[in-house]
């Protein structure tokens, strides 16, 4: 073998063993990259996530349907064509809260037409705060609570008084950073099509506007 072949080998060899490191460190970043970004699930965030199963929202609360807002069952006949048979986001929200010992406004305080509207002037109110709510600092802050098993509201208010906001429960979720600021948090939705897991880009899009500036994440502490 003459000695350019041989030269060219040991120069092969060199970068080999340069990039080795490199190829390394590259590894290691997308693997810390991939940890979750919000702290590990507790024992109470397991407990909400087998509540908000148990709701069954593919199967409830469903579009076109005038639904019981705390069941989520059909109440009128298949005939009917009267109002509230739109969304029921706002109506599923309540009665998850209900259903976790918490007070979201609500019927009949509040019926459920443009509830979710209402519900997001209420959160950010007196009535919200003296109702154990509080506001929720970015999507990070309410992914970490809802992992910490705290109940945590994304919510947004449509800018036409006339057209319906969305509301959705943010679930417990292992996501990597990266993708919780590219998607959002993970949540149970009501809405167009219902969704037991679904991000928060996809849960608003019928909303223009809301992801990601638009919406607000308020958490209320569970017994």
């Amino acid at each position: 073998m003459g000695k350019c072949w041989i030269d060219k080998i040991g120069l092969v060899l060199m970068v080999l063993i340069l990039a080795a490191p490199a190829g390394r460190q590259r590894a290691q970043a997308q693997a810390d990259h991939a940890v979750p970004c919000c702290g590990p699930i507790t024992q109470e965030g397991e407990k909400l996530s087998g509540s908000l199963d148990a709701m069954d929202v593919e199967s409830h609360w469903l579009n076109h349907q005038h639904v019981n807002w705390e069941t989520g069952e059909p109440d009128e006949g298949e005939d009917y064509t009267g109002p509230g048979t739109h969304t029921h986001c706002s109506a599923f929200a309540a009665a998850a809260a209900k259903r976790l010992g918490v007070y979201l406004l609500r019927p009949p305080e509040h019926g459920q037409i443009l509830l979710a509207n209402a519900q997001f002037e209420w959160l950010g109110s007196e009535g919200g705060q003296k109702a154990g709510w509080r506001a929720v600092s970015g999507m990070e802050e309410a992914q970490r609570q809802a992992n910490q098993g705290n109940l945590v509201l994304a919510a947004y208010e449509s800018p036409n008084d006339r057209k319906p906001g969305h509301d959705a429960i943010v679930r417990p979720s292992k996501r990597p950073l990266e993708t919780l600021l590219a998607d959002g948090p993970e949540l149970i939705s009501a809405g167009v099509y219902n969704h037991n897991k679904v991000n928060a880009r996809v849960a608003f899009e019928h909303h223009p506007g809301a992801f990601p500036a638009g919406i607000r994440y308020y958490e209320h502490a569970l017994k």
